[in-house]
């Protein structure tokens, strides 16, 4: 049976940005969380679909991560992000993808003190004439070239990554993961579910596998006492 992502139309609200002072966002999602999307699979373990084409229209959640996990996009303070100058510049960007990809627009996403988690949506017309609501897009009788995702989040972690060394003073030095990891979003409620998780996802920071405390914590309990040194790979 062929794989397809979930193909809908954005509500163009549903997009916030993340800024320095907390986070500008109206959790209206209610939904159960759904065991269509498993963080601890589909984000922390997840790999390319094989033969899959990333570039048709569809919905995906995609995570990347800081080289060596540091946190350099910000803080967590009272279950918000806190961003740094870093964190508001990456937010910036995303926030501004469809720019540069105007078939892509962008939903729910946040980053986190050293990752990032979003909601990118590929579609078949431009994504200034996508409108609310959930339905087919449709299909551009003269499409030009498509950036397929692998493209997309290529070129969001060059540019930024070029510019957060010249913003540090530290240029040629590796800021993001090589990886990144994805999650092809199969219906509408793997989409709200997904939502939900990054939508409180700074609320579980003292849980997350990220945070280097509770990295140091478990390195400590699995090293019989001996607290090894964050960031391993």
């Amino acid at each position: 049976m062929e794989t397809r992502p979930y193909d809908c139309k954005t509500d163009n609200n549903r997009g916030h940005i993340f800024t320095s002072w907390g986070i500008i966002a109206e959790d209206s999602h209610s939904a159960g969380f759904s065991m269509t999307f498993d963080p601890e699979k589909h984000w922390r373990r997840s790999i390319r679909i094989p033969q899959y084409d990333y570039s048709q229209a569809g919905a995906y959640f995609v995570t990347f991560c800081i080289a060596n996990r540091r946190c350099i996009l910000g803080e967590i303070k009272d279950g918000e992000i806190r961003l740094s100058k870093i964190g508001n510049f990456v937010s910036e960007q995303w926030s501004g993808l469809s720019e540069q990809y105007p078939h892509a627009v962008v939903d729910e996403f946040v980053v986190m003190p050293n990752h990032f988690h979003g909601i990118i949506h590929l579609t078949d017309v431009d994504s200034k004439s996508v409108g609310a609501g959930f339905q087919p897009a449709q299909t551009l009788r003269n499409p030009t070239r498509r950036h397929g995702l692998p493209e997309i989040i290529r070129g969001f972690k060059t540019d930024t990554g070029r510019n957060i060394n010249r913003i540090n003073g530290t240029p040629g030095q590796p800021v993001w993961q090589r990886n990144y990891y994805e999650h092809v979003v199969r219906a509408e409620h793997d989409l709200d579910s997904i939502r939900k998780y990054i939508l409180e996802n700074p609320l579980k920071w003292e849980e997350d596998e990220e945070n280097p405390g509770v990295r140091t914590r478990v390195d400590s309990r699995c090293s019989g006492g001996k607290t090894r040194a964050y960031g391993r790979l």
